[in-house]
């Protein structure tokens, strides 16, 4: 009796031939381009303009633009991988690319009219970068409760507010800007606005210091009687709070991405250096306290991958993924901060000085569990799953 052959599904981290490629040629651009730069960035708390100019050459800034419109015709899932790799070497600059593709152009592809994606997303796919700006003092967690105004004026809208910790804030030349046009009705008053950074009564304010992801801008926005055409509307009117939802439940695997790629840097740098540091004559890897270190750390980043891709194959197929999402966002900030913390404990004095690129990732690691969504309100999103 002939036993029938058996299809298995592909696993998750199988890749087919056109990811495999992306996915090796951004790693190649990484340690080429970006790791020489990582440290100046960062202690320079400024993104270098000539490597901003090479992500567009590379493609890597509109990964999901259609062919037709200038972009890469990619997947999303295309985006994750991107993002992954560039966070290996430098998570300032994944956060970048991420915005870029997983709020920005996602939210213009979904919600932009044919005439505002002919305008813009040529322009992002090329040359202009763009930043999402939905947060405010009194607005995180709570994200609707917003006070930017935006009042009717003929065939305009006046919009008057200011926002904070806008990612992509000091580069941008597009925001994407909720504000609320009927304070009254709550959430259902919020709508979404283009806003191009030569509008004026615009104004991007005060740079944040930060801890980590330096070279990554973090703005303050100010708008003072600042004339929106109507025809800038992204969306409907009063359906801000859809674009916000819908987009911010994809740029969180986004950011699941950044953290993975974060963590998987660190792990490499530990396994390299534990190879080469000896004491007590031979290499500390050599030691099994170190290895079964080394061992849970891997295994902490390979679920985390797993975490990434199943929600970002998910999206890509249609199929739900708010639970996959906010699981993956949750894991893998917490994966970065632990496999960062322990490769500088493995580093030892030398993890604890700016020489060593694994003290950079981890100060990096501390705003995965902070941006995009809390570790509670992910958690909160997962128990509401779990006893719906």
């Amino acid at each position: 009796m002939t036993t029938p052959a058996v299809t298995l599904p592909d696993a998750l981290t199988t890749l087919t031939e056109d990811e495999r490629l992306l996915r090796q040629s951004v790693r190649e651009y990484a340690a080429q381009e970006l790791a020489p730069r990582a440290r100046a960035m960062d202690e320079a708390a400024r993104m270098d303009p000539a490597l901003v100019s090479s992500l567009f050459a590379m493609g890597l800034m509109g990964i999901e633009v259609p062919e037709r419109l200038g972009g890469q015709g990619g997947t999303f899932f295309h985006s994750v991988l991107v993002v992954e790799e560039l966070s290996r070497v430098d998570p300032s600059v994944g956060v970048l690319v991420d915005v870029q593709n997983t709020l920005v152009i996602n939210a213009l592809l979904r919600w932009a009219s044919d005439d505002q994606q002919r305008e813009w997303l040529p322009r992002l796919a090329g040359e202009a970068i763009g930043a999402y700006a939905l947060s405010e003092a009194g607005s995180g967690s709570d994200a609707f409760a917003l006070t930017t105004r935006a009042v009717r004026d003929g065939d305009s809208y006046v919009l008057d507010g200011r926002k904070l910790w806008i990612t992509n804030g000091a580069e941008a030349e597009l925001f994407i800007v909720f504000a609320t046009v009927d304070p009254a009705a709550g959430y259902r008053g919020i709508t979404a606005f283009l806003v191009p950074r030569d509008t004026p009564g615009f104004a991007v304010g005060k740079k944040e210091d930060k801890l980590g992801i330096r070279a990554s801008s973090t703005c303050e926005l100010v708008f003072e009687s600042c004339r929106v055409p109507a025809s800038h509307v992204l969306g409907d009117v009063g359906k801000g709070y859809k674009v916000a939802i819908e987009t911010l439940n994809e740029g969180r695997i986004g950011i699941g991405a950044q953290m993975l790629g974060l963590a998987q840097g660190a792990l490499d740098h530990a396994v390299r250096y534990t190879k080469t540091r000896t004491q007590f004559g031979k290499a500390i890897a050599d030691f099994q306290g170190v290895q079964f270190q080394l061992a849970r750390a891997a295994m902490e980043v390979e679920s985390t991958r797993l975490l990434v891709y199943n929600a970002a194959r998910l999206r890509d197929a249609k199929l739900p993924f708010l639970t996959e999402a906010a699981m993956c966002k949750l894991q893998a900030s917490e994966v970065a901060e632990r496999t960062a913390s322990l490769a500088i404990n493995l580093f030892g004095g030398y993890g604890f000085v700016k020489d060593a690129p694994v003290e950079k990732l981890y100060r990096d690691a501390k705003i995965g569990q902070i941006y995009e969504g809390t570790s509670n309100l992910q958690l909160q999103t997962i128990a509401r799953a779990l006893l719906a």
